[in-house]
């Protein structure tokens, strides 16, 4: 595949995929409200008129789906929910009744998911991608965004669902807002854990996905090795250069802050990176020390 279409293309992750991609020198495209706004060759979407630019789908070999509202950057008030729920509803649904009426598709859709399907906190019980969903706002909001997903696969255009972690990089995600603070805390008691991925090996991922026809499916795009909120936050403090103590944020104090939210970054889960790992994908940040040092050192 050498024209690959990216939803989301200008976010964090797209970014990077975007970067890698073209070093491949394959040529990419971004889907935009705004495309004559970006220097990336893009074309134009509206999700909430379910409008596309059919020329997008007949450029492209390839799809890279990772368009959606953040969940993390405002308070979840409810129509900040409904917008949450909806940007992933209805991009789905518009690439599905776009790609429906083309004669030819593209040989392949790799979209984004979130281990929120698990629920808020699942301890320290390992999760595959068979474990049951959780029952929380989240988990609904993936479970349905899946849902529309899966439905790609029934054009004959084969569909793969990553369900993605904790990001890190220091341009974005949860490093920066980890690291915020004068002093570096854990959350809560600690004890949660996150399931991370460095951003190099989460855009690798999307690219291994999207290059080798055996990969379909549901896959946790996390990294081999999850860390306690505590050991995270210390070994990013460590990486940074910045101070660490290890007495928890409480519980109460951010529930004042975040609202509903508080409860995604009190809680966690403990995903394994098995089954995308048994498809021959290799991490270059495999363990925590070496991802950090990664990221700091750039």
């Amino acid at each position: 595949m050498n024209r690959i279409l990216i939803t989301g293309g200008s976010g964090l992750v797209g970014g990077e995929i975007t970067r890698l991609l073209e070093q491949e020198g394959k040529e990419v495209a971004w889907l935009s409200r705004s495309p004559n706004e970006n220097s990336q060759k893009s074309f134009f979407w509206d999700i909430e008129k379910q409008e596309l630019d059919a020329d997008a789908l007949t450029w492209c070999d390839g799809i890279i789906h990772l368009a959606g509202t953040g969940v993390a950057e405002k308070r979840w008030t409810a129509e900040r929910k409904r917008q949450i729920l909806q940007s992933r509803i209805l991009s789905t649904l518009l690439l599905y009744d776009s790609l429906e009426k083309l004669a030819s598709k593209p040989k392949a859709f790799i979209s984004a998911s979130a281990v929120g399907y698990y629920g808020f906190d699942t301890g320290e019980v390992l999760q595959r991608e068979d474990s049951l969903p959780g029952m929380d706002f989240l988990a609904s909001v993936v479970k349905k965004w899946e849902g529309e997903t899966e439905k790609i696969a029934t054009l004959g255009i084969r569909t793969a669902i990553l369900r993605i972690g904790i990001v890190l990089a220091k341009g974005g995600g949860a490093l920066p807002e980890m690291l915020k603070p004068p002093v570096a805390a854990p959350l809560g008691h600690g004890r949660q854990y996150l399931s991370w991925i460095h951003v190099r090996d989460l855009a690798r991922m999307f690219l291994h996905a999207l290059e080798h026809s055996h990969v379909q499916g549901v896959f946790n795009a996390v990294g081999p090795h999850p860390a306690t909120n505590a050991a995270l936050t210390k070994a990013a403090a460590k990486a940074a250069g910045k101070p660490f103590v290890p007495i928890g944020v409480p519980g109460f104090a951010l529930k004042l802050v975040l609202g509903e939210m508080a409860q995604m970054v009190l809680g966690g889960n403990k995903v394994s990176s098995a089954k995308i790992e048994a498809t021959g994908f290799a991490y270059t940040y495999a363990d925590l020390p070496s991802a950090l040092a990664a990221i700091y050192r750039e």
